[in-house]
């Protein structure tokens, strides 16, 4: 790859790669500037026929390219609040196309940022005509990302299937433990030493995707159930956008069920 770079007249200048000796593949992320005159179509073409040999999977993609992003929310603002901050002074490389919920009140958060905002209320007992309404916002802004902002549903194994590898969740704890309602109440009852939160990709299984990025503080006896929700919404919001941050940058390699960040 390097030499491929320096016979194209290119710089190098940032380089990581991962050699995964159980799976036998190769994981490689580079950033480089293009000489005067680059030709992309020709760089492409070069590259492809190189990679040949070595079964190579390859994407290129400009530094400043932003991607369309959605986001699902529920009622808590936290995450939210923090991605569309990040977002405003440039510190997340991202469009946000439209924020989706099946509640009305974080409309005001979005509209003060002039984001749309899409309310579909659920009706438990006709869970698939929200989900279509969800999937036409997602399909009509040509977002590439979904991101899960503490998105209190379960979505169902055909939205999941669709936005596999693409749509990021955030779960409120260290996988797998203390799922459901409660979670820092069932962690103060365990009387944990540790709390933290799990950002990571769907599938089928809840909360049991490809991890992307963890976040942990540690806590003692002396720390009551909303000193635990406390600590929790500043991890989560940290640890969802790091992960959210290693997407857009193009860090995150899906291999198999665990993922490879460069």
């Amino acid at each position: 790859m390097t030499r491929f770079l320096f016979e194209q007249g290119c710089y190098v200048t940032e380089h990581h790669s991962f050699d995964d000796r159980l799976s036998g593949r190769f994981f490689i992320r580079v950033e480089f500037r293009q000489p005067d005159g680059f030709d992309e179509q020709s760089f492409r073409a070069g590259l492809a026929e190189r990679g040949q040999a070595f079964g190579m999977i390859f994407e290129l993609t400009a530094p400043n390219y932003r991607p369309k992003v959605v986001i699902m929310v529920s009622k808590a603002d936290h995450c939210l609040n923090d991605l569309l901050y990040r977002q405003r002074i440039g510190q997340l490389s991202m469009d946000v196309a439209a924020v989706v919920s099946n509640h009305p009140d974080l409309k005001p958060l979005a509209d003060w940022h002039q984001i749309p905002y899409y309310h579909f209320p659920l009706d438990p007992n006709d869970k698939p005509s929200q989900e279509r309404q969800v999937w036409q916002v997602i399909e009509e802004s040509g977002a590439e990302l979904v991101i899960l902002a503490r998105y209190m549903q379960v979505l169902s194994p055909e939205l999941c299937r669709k936005l596999d590898g693409k749509a990021i969740n955030i779960h409120h704890s260290l996988l797998p433990g203390f799922k459901g309602a409660k979670p820092y109440h069932q962690a103060y009852n365990k009387g944990v030493k540790l709390v933290g939160a799990t950002a990571h990709y769907i599938n089928n299984d809840l909360d049991e995707g490809p991890i992307i990025a963890q976040g942990v503080e540690a806590v003692d006896h002396s720390h009551y159930p909303e000193d635990l929700i406390a600590k929790g919404r500043d991890i989560e919001g940290l640890t969802l956008a790091r992960a959210v941050g290693y997407h857009i940058e193009r860090r995150v390699f899906l291999n198999a069920n665990r993922t490879v960040v460069l």
